[in-house]
């Protein structure tokens, strides 16, 4: 049976300045322990507006209108050079607050989100310009009574929604002491739910199979949705499926912290070389606690609030086309429970195991994507360039391994590395943001093999010290299709013919 293959990506932003203060947790946290804290008075005035996040390189590159390589040449911090941005990428787009909250609305099937009339009728027209494929679902986009919002937000029995410093509505509680359905967790899974019904509406829209093809859908963000009788029970999966009109699709969530999106890539190349279905799509919203979740960091410094959108990605994997990047299923790196979580341990476990299985060397993969957290945002907090550190070991173990001279070191980043892009959103960096690049350089580019690795933190449930982490390699398509068993497809198909035939010869005969 042939490989399966990466068909198709979508990467979507959303700037949300208002929920930095109000929804993310580093502000939350702040609010509920320190309420007079110099921070809290300042953050506000360190948050950019939708301009000059459009108008921010790493996020030019996230949607697909500039390529990693080019950030390179900028100084750091990026946030310093402003580019001359567009809100539709060849990839996906960044959206603004506004019509995300309409879109959290349009995602809510319970009637939780409640919207002043003054703001639906600004944002309606927007939504029908924007969205074609969501006019079935327009009627939930609708003018409400908000006359009782500070009642209900006081009281907790609601989450304020607000656009421009302004109350335009409330997410409330979808009951009464159940805290897994209370205001602020139904929040966070309209959030989760709406981008991703964004991102996968982007990859449809730069695909070419029907969204009536795709057969299973699997959601692998950070949040988990249920009630007090299954706290994680989901399903994000089918209700973003329901939203984007894949109608024919089942679905799951997958959960792995950071290492999520690549755990669940792998079970959708499984899914599709095992025959089960011919498409599946791998999907995940993001998380409005991380926002501002280093905004301290950044104020102290006197830098913008870097951590001020939303993020979303969705991946199509389907069946060998001859054309489409192929994920060597028979090529994946496992952190196990044996491995530790000593980084040298981590790292040869996610990158060696994986290439030697097929006899290659660390050179031979011409793209390592790694954690591309973006450098602007980690660097004033602390936690240094984490592309940059992955690939040094990478190196290293490369050099140890003898696959590398140790002169070939200080080249090795600029060959096999990219500089980091994407925002702190937990999953979203984690080896996903280059495959839509991938698809490109694997098919009319240059490049001809790729690692895509993720890496978690387990310990952060408090369930085990386990780190964690999986990896793929992926390989320039050479169409030919590989032969099962030592049988190749059309010698099955003979076999099959001169069966039937034989058959139906014996029945004449008798």
């Amino acid at each position: 049976m042939t490989f399966p293959v990466f068909k198709s990506a979508g990467y979507v932003l959303v700037h949300t300045p208002d929920m930095i203060v109000q929804n993310g947790s580093t502000c939350v946290v702040e609010r509920a322990t320190n309420p007079d804290s110099d921070f809290l008075k300042e953050v506000g005035s360190h948050i950019r507006s939708y301009e000059d996040v459009v108008n921010y390189m790493p996020n030019q590159v996230y949607i697909g209108n500039n390529r990693p390589e080019e950030l390179n040449d900028m100084p750091l911090p990026w946030c310093e050079t402003k580019v001359e941005g567009k809100r539709e990428g060849k990839m996906g787009e960044i959206m603004p607050q506004d019509e995300f909250i309409a879109l959290m609305q349009i995602c809510d099937v319970f009637d939780l989100v409640e919207l002043s009339e003054e703001f639906v009728s600004e944002v309606k027209p927007k939504i029908e310009a924007n969205y074609p494929e969501l006019a079935p679902f327009m009627d939930k986009l609708k003018a409400c009574d908000i006359s009782n919002a500070e009642e209900l937000i006081a009281s907790h029995a609601a989450e304020v929604l607000m656009h421009e410093g302004k109350m335009v509505g409330y997410v409330r509680a979808a009951h009464d002491v159940d805290v897994n359905l209370n205001a602020h967790t139904m929040f966070e899974n309209l959030v989760v739910k709406a981008s991703g019904v964004l991102a996968a509406l982007h990859m449809l829209r730069h695909s070419s199979v029907d969204r009536k093809e795709i057969g299973y859908v699997i959601e692998c963000s950070e949040e988990a949705c249920g009630d007090i009788n299954q706290r994680g029970g989901g399903n994000f999966a089918k209700s973003i499926a329901e939203m984007a009109g894949i109608e024919n699709a089942t679905g799951s969530d997958t959960r792995g912290f950071c290492a999520g999106p690549t755990h669940a890539l792998i079970h959708a190349a499984a899914l599709v070389k095992a025959g089960i279905y011919k498409h599946v799509m791998v999907v995940a919203g993001g998380a409005t606690a991380k926002l501002g979740m280093n905004a301290k960091d950044h104020v102290k410094k006197g830098l913008p609030v870097l951590e001020d959108v939303v993020g979303g990605f969705a991946v199509l994997v389907s069946e060998n086309d001859g054309v489409s990047p192929v994920i060597r299923t028979d090529l994946v790196g496992n952190h196990t429970v044996a491995t530790g979580s000593a980084p040298q341990a981590v790292m040869g476990a996610l990158i060696a195991e994986g290439i030697d299985k097929g006899n290659l060397k660390i050179t031979d993969i011409d793209v390592f994507s790694v954690e591309m957290q973006n450098p602007d945002i980690t660097k004033p907090a602390g936690a240094g360039n984490v592309p940059e550190a992955n690939y040094k070991m990478i190196g290293a173990l490369a050099v140890k391994r003898g696959d590398l001279e140790k002169k070939e070191l200080k080249n090795f980043i600029a060959e096999h590395g990219l500089p980091g892009w994407a925002p702190t959103q937990g999953h979203i960096p984690s080896g996903v943001p280059y495959i839509g690049f991938m698809i490109d350089d694997l098919t009319t580019g240059d490049k001809n093999r790729a690692m895509i690795v993720g890496k978690g933190s387990l310990f952060l449930g408090r369930m085990t010290n386990l780190f964690d982490g999986v990896s793929v390699v992926v390989e320039r398509n050479n169409g030919v299709e590989e032969e099962t068993a030592g049988v190749s497809k059309d010698e099955i198909k003979k076999i099959i013919a001169e069966t039937m035939k034989k058959m139906a010869l014996d029945m004449v005969q008798e």
